[in-house]
């Protein structure tokens, strides 16, 4: 009996749909389907995160009589699978080549040329297509417990998580669909959003002293989580006595925060970028650990993250002290830590990464550019750090807009000037959740 010609095609497969068995089904008129299910890893590089482990949706693909073998692509590149298996045919629906995709088809292309192989290209059904069932879904919510994991599925599969600083249910609408074409097709978007102790009590008119407690903070959480689905990281400052955090831990997982940040501070609190120039205490390494095992005590599932903050290099302690402490932290339990620094120059930040990085490769870095403001994302994933954190910049850059619109009003003594500052109603009624 003749060999059937290898086919491979790669696939998600996350949401499988008629689009997906279109796809299965022509390239199983060509031979054997070998399909090449993208790992998480994968994912992250084309920026789709599954909602589905990867076995999980292998065992979908695998119970198609359409498919013959399922097999791991671990990039979003093809080259690996495509010359150890060698296909005769690769099948792929045809929307990539308008996408930033197209420079995985132009390899694919290439590839083929060396064994005489050809690209099978299926016209792309744009209304049934993950994506749009994606945003569908996505309109009508998200559960508690898929929000909840959803940061560490992110941390595992990209190279860095971008998380945005939000304080109210509208600047957590733009956190939420804020996005940017950059120059390859690349469509960039913020992977989470920042619940932050600073801008949440400076909207609310309160010092940040933690004069805002944490059920008032829940209130404007549950306010942003309504009408969005993006994981939320939240800023717990010192995090208070342990027998308060332990409840803190408890309040944040139920209502489905991915993450809390503590820093390791004692006493009245002082904004970090003030360093020495007001009175700060840091706690020391035994009392900070044991507030993190009581924390990780406290929590109910796996995903949920407490991470710690270093508040070494803002105090300046020393990097000693300040690794020291990271790897201390990370023994007691803490699922990340965050550096901290008030120089606008990074290389203090660089060193502690890179120190860090030379004992522990998979603690996930946790880095909040305020001053250190020139470093890009990509230099921060080249650094292995994990997430970072814009941890302050919706409000500030609210108050000067309105403030300006506030005093043109006053100096005309109409509104006719300060129209140009402001943003069209109707596009604030489209930003808003079931308006249209």
């Amino acid at each position: 009996m003749a060999t059937l010609p290898k086919v491979y095609v790669s696939m998600i497969a996350d949401l499988l749909h008629s689009g997906h068995i279109k796809v299965l089904k022509e390239a199983s008129k060509y031979g054997e389907v070998i399909v090449g299910l993208l790992s998480l890893k994968a994912c992250g590089e084309l920026n789709d995160i599954p909602y589905l482990d990867y076995e999980k949706r292998k065992e979908v693909l695998e119970s198609l009589s359409m498919v013959s073998k399922v097999i791991p692509q671990d990039s979003a590149s093809y080259k690996s699978n495509l010359e150890q298996l060698k296909p005769k045919f690769v099948v792929h629906g045809d929307d990539w080549i308008h996408t930033n995709q197209r420079k995985y088809r132009d390899e694919v292309i290439e590839l083929l040329k060396k064994w005489n192989g050809e690209l099978i290209e299926i016209p792309y059904s744009s209304d049934i297509s993950e994506t749009n069932i994606k945003e569908q879904m996505t309109r009508l919510g998200i559960t508690t417990t898929a929000r909840l994991g959803r940061l560490r599925r992110l941390i595992e599969a990209k190279p860095i998580v971008k998380i945005l600083e939000v304080h109210n249910a509208l600047s957590a609408l733009i956190a939420e669909n804020a996005k940017e074409n950059l120059k390859d097709k690349e469509i960039v978007t913020f992977d989470g959003m920042w619940s932050s102790s600073l801008t949440d009590s400076t909207s609310k008119g309160k010092p940040d002293i933690e004069a805002v407690d944490t059920t008032a903070r829940l209130t404007t959480i549950n306010e942003i989580f309504e009408v969005t689905t993006k994981p939320m990281i939240y800023d717990a400052d010192t995090g208070g006595k342990p027998e308060h955090f332990e409840f803190t831990v408890r309040s944040l997982e139920r209502t489905g925060v991915s993450a809390v940040i503590i820093e390791d501070k004692t006493g009245l609190k002082k904004n970090s970028l003030l360093g020495n120039e007001v009175a700060q205490t840091q706690d020391s390494i035994e009392n900070f650990c044991h507030k993190i095992k009581v924390g990780k005590n406290a929590q109910i599932t796996k995903e949920f993250m407490i991470i710690a903050r270093i508040e070494s290099l803002i105090l300046e302690a020393g990097m000693d002290d300040a690794l020291n402490r990271a790897f201390a932290y990370v023994r007691a339990g803490a699922d990340g830590v965050m550096i901290h620094s008030r120089k606008k120059d990074p290389s203090e930040i660089i060193e502690f990464v890179q120190r860090f990085r030379d004992k522990d490769k998979t603690t996930p870095v946790v880095v909040v550019p305020t001053s250190f403001n020139s470093v890009t994302t990509d230099e921060f994933a080249k650094m292995e750090v994990n997430i970072v954190i814009y941890a302050n910049h919706m409000l500030r850059a609210a108050y000067p807009g309105m403030m300006k619109v506030a005093k043109l009003i006053l100096k005309h003594k109409r509104s006719l000037e300060a129209e140009p500052y402001c943003m069209p109603i109707k596009e604030i009624l489209e930003l808003i959740p079931g308006t249209k």
